[in-house]
C-alpha cells in the first residue's frame, strides 16, 4: 500500500475528489492547510502573503494503483494545460500496515 498526500488549490478540491470517486477511489481524508512553495508566497502591492490556503487530500491505495491515482490527481489539480505555480505538490510514501478501528481488521 502507498499513502498519497496531495496539496492542491482549494478551488480544485472538488474536481480532484470527483475524479477519484469516478475512477473507483472514494476513500479520502481532507485537511485544510496553509503554506508556501518555492515561490515563497505571493506579493500584492506592498503586502506579501507567505501563507497561502491549500487543501491536503490523503489517500491510501494499493501499490499497483499508485500511478493511476497520481495521474488522476495531477490531471484534475492543474489550473491550466501547462499548469501554474501554486498548483500543488504530491508526496508518496509506503504504508506498512492499516487497520479498521471498528473491527481490528488489517488491510484496506
Amino acid at each position: 500500500m502507498v499513502m498519497i498526500k496531495s496539496v492542491v488549490r482549494p478551488e480544485k478540491v472538488e474536481e480532484v475528489m470527483d475524479a477519484l470517486l469516478e475512477a473507483g477511489f472514494p476513500a479520502v481524508t481532507k485537511v485544510s492547510v496553509v503554506g508556501r512553495g518555492q515561490q515563497k508566497g505571493i506579493k500584492v502591492g506592498e503586502v506579501v502573503y507567505d501563507e497561502l490556503p491549500k487543501e491536503m487530500l490523503i489517500n491510501v491505495v494499493p501499490k499497483a494503483d499508485k500511478d493511476m491515482v497520481l495521474k488522476i490527481i495531477m490531471g484534475a489539480a492543474k489550473s491550466a494545460d501547462e499548469g501554474s505555480y501554486g498548483d500543488g505538490k504530491i508526496f508518496v510514501s509506503s504504508v506498512e500496515e492499516a487497520y479498521t478501528v471498528r473491527t481490528g481488521e488489517a488491510g484496506l
